[in-house]
């Protein structure tokens, strides 16, 4: 498979990686179980955001230096395009955490050892897709219409899908774990499993963690084909999607005391896809430019939360009315 990924750009990438996760996992961690304030989640949004546009830079000035000009440019653009596409898409995947932690009541000081967890499962697991999806495409290239077609049909169903009120524990997968993990009926602290009189019990912070895994392979589906649809090159597609993946943690207690105030966000989510979707299935009778495409998706956004921030403004005057 072609790439522009050398054993320095992906050792660099590794390393970077590895810091990261130190820092995220280990340094804000030392002193035991404890929520991450607004204040602290913005901060550290900011960091991870700033450290991935940073490497962005170095990616560029490394192609820059040892290909080009032209190829640089338009490598670090897809970087950046599938970035942007991975962190708008994750907010949504956020949202089912936060639906998750409520139902089944998972204090917010313990919120912090699934997530982590759940980040380093999302690492592994959209790291073996990727590459799969990358060695599909390399021996079947039609496999990218198909790819197309599933994300167009995704976006029109986020668009027109009602919210689903019906419980978590009438979810069939729900019941299945239920009926074939033997669980206690309360958390028991940050144990994922308990021994009790010999025997080993799966605490509902376990089954948790496998809803929040099974979350993240849900959604990956729809993100990855999508930055499959800016560039096929595996080592762009991972570290763009692996960079967004790492803040994830912050993001979820950044958004989660304002969720209620996205309505609006899964319409303009839902656009994207099918601009997605569509262009992946005229490839190869129209080329969106990588540019195009990064403009778009951040068009979209912009208008999406403008708009979103008008519904708002409009819902608390008349709430102030009342």
């Amino acid at each position: 498979m072609n790439s522009v990924g050398t054993p320095l750009l992906w050792g660099s990438f590794a390393v970077v990686v590895a810091i990261m996760l130190a820092i995220d996992l280990l340094l804000q961690g030392r002193r035991g179980a404890h929520a991450m304030s607004m204040k602290q989640a913005a901060v550290w949004s900011v960091i991870w955001v700033s450290l991935s546009l940073l490497f962005n830079l170095a990616f560029w000035w490394y192609l820059s230096e040892t290909q080009g000009r032209a190829i640089a440019d338009t490598q670090a653009l897809a970087f950046l395009t599938g970035y942007l596409i991975e962190k708008a898409l994750a907010v949504d995947n956020v949202f089912v955490w936060l639906m998750l932690f409520s139902y089944f009541a998972v204090p917010a000081a313990l919120q912090r050892r699934v997530l982590i967890y759940g980040v380093l499962g999302a690492i592994v697991l959209r790291t073996i897709m990727i590459f799969t999806g990358t060695w599909l495409i390399t021996q079947f290239s039609w496999v990218l219409y198909l790819f197309g077609a599933f994300l167009l049909f995704t976006g029109i169903k986020m668009a027109v899908a009602k919210e689903d009120d019906s419980s978590l524990e009438n979810k069939p997968l729900v019941r299945w774990l239920k009926g074939h993990l033997r669980m206690t009926d309360t958390i028991e602290n940050e144990h994922f499993v308990v021994r009790k009189n010999g025997l080993l019990f799966a605490t509902p912070l376990l089954l948790v963690l496998i809803l929040v895994e099974l979350s993240d392979v849900i959604f990956a589906v729809d993100s990855i084909p999508a930055i499959f649809a800016v560039t096929t090159d595996p080592f762009i597609v991972l570290t763009s999607n692996l960079f967004a993946i790492l803040g994830l943690r912050a993001m979820y207690f950044l958004l989660a005391g304002v969720a209620e105030r996205f309505s609006m966000l899964k319409y303009g989510l839902s656009v994207i896809l099918v601009f997605i979707g569509v262009k992946m299935l005229i490839v190869d009778f129209f080329h969106i430019p990588v540019g195009i495409s990064l403009g778009v998706v951040g068009a979209i956004l912009a208008l999406t939360l403008l708009f979103n921030s008008w519904v708002n403004w409009r819902n608390d005057r008349q709430n102030k009315m009342k």
